[in-house]
Formats: C-alpha cells, structure tokens, sequence
C-alpha cells in the first residue's frame, strides 16, 4: 500500500513537472469514468466575467465547475447534467474553509443546480456536485497548491484520488 502512494504521488508530480492536467489517481484508472463521456458544456450560468477555472466529470451523468470572477474575487459553482430530461436530484456546493463561507442548492431539476457563490480571493476552496447517485467532491483547490483531493462516489463506492490542479486555478489570478 505504502509503495502505491509513493507511485501515485510520483506520478503527480511529474504530470505537473510537465504542465499537464492529468489526473493521477490512487486507485486504478479503470475506477475513473472517461471525460468524453460525462462532459457536459458549461452553460454560463455564472455570469458575466466568470472564467471557468476547474471542473469534474460526474461519472456519465454531467459535469461540476467551479468559475472565478478575478474582477470581484468571487466562485462560483454550477452542476450540470449531460442531458437534461425529468427531473432528477442535483446538487451543487463551494465553500472556503478558511471564512467558513459557504454556497450550496440542490432540488429535482431537468438541466442544473446552481449557481452558487462564495468569495474566495486568496483561499483555497472546497467544491462539489452530484447527479441521482453518483457525485464528486474536491478539497483544497485552486489555492496554488498544484494538488487537491477528490472524492468520488457511484453506486455506493468510494474512490478518493489526488488532481493535478489546472495552470490557471489560483483564486485571484494565473500561474
């Protein structure tokens, strides 16, 4: 177990030492659903002079971004299901840990939950959503700490991984 972190770790660092955006993950790749088939188009749901800065595939459901609005210092975040269709239970949730602010909605919709909003100029943030029974939580991002902690959950299963953090996730401006 010990020597797989190791690997896993190393593998993060050098997707970043080469500027990728790859994920590295603890558990096997095949635990992790591919981008093609959950990414569904942000919708700019945010507003004007939000850039979207992360985001997540929700297993084949849709996709969870986080947006930034360097003008304001504010997050936003919005899920978004791939297809929309009867309404389903979606979530969609950021927080700062740091100021204990937080932002969440969620509800049976057709196409989205969100947006919500936090401000988060200079601090690390928590963001999640969900889709019916899968869902997908990152800890400690786009803090320049070039790694954050994902949590995903389908059908009951569990799988936590490391994230390469994007070139332009820092809260506040770019790398």
């Amino acid at each position: 177990m010990r020597k797989s972190r190791r690997a896993a770790m190393a593998a993060a660092l050098t997707a970043l030492a080469v500027g990728g955006t790859t994920a590295a993950f603890t558990q096997p790749a095949a635990a992790a659903p591919t981008a093609a088939a959950a990414q569904a188009a942000y919708n700019g749901v945010c507003g004007t002079g939000y850039k979207v800065v992360n985001s997540a595939d929700i297993g084949t459901q849709g996709t969870v971004y986080l947006t930034y609005n360097a003008k304001s210092g504010y997050n936003c975040a919005v899920t978004i299901r791939k297809t929309s269709g009867s309404p389903v239970y979606i979530f969609t949730s950021v927080s700062v840990p740091d100021t204990y602010e937080s932002g969440s909605d969620a509800g049976d919709y057709r196409s989205y939950a969100g947006p919500v909003y936090v401000y988060g100029k200079g601090y690390c943030v928590d963001w999640a959503g969900g889709i019916a029974n899968q869902g997908v939580w990152t800890y400690g991002s786009n803090c320049g700490a070039r790694v954050a902690t994902r949590v995903t959950k389908a059908d009951g299963k569990s799988v936590r991984s490391t994230v390469a953090e994007p070139r332009a996730a820092v809260a506040g401006g770019t790398r």
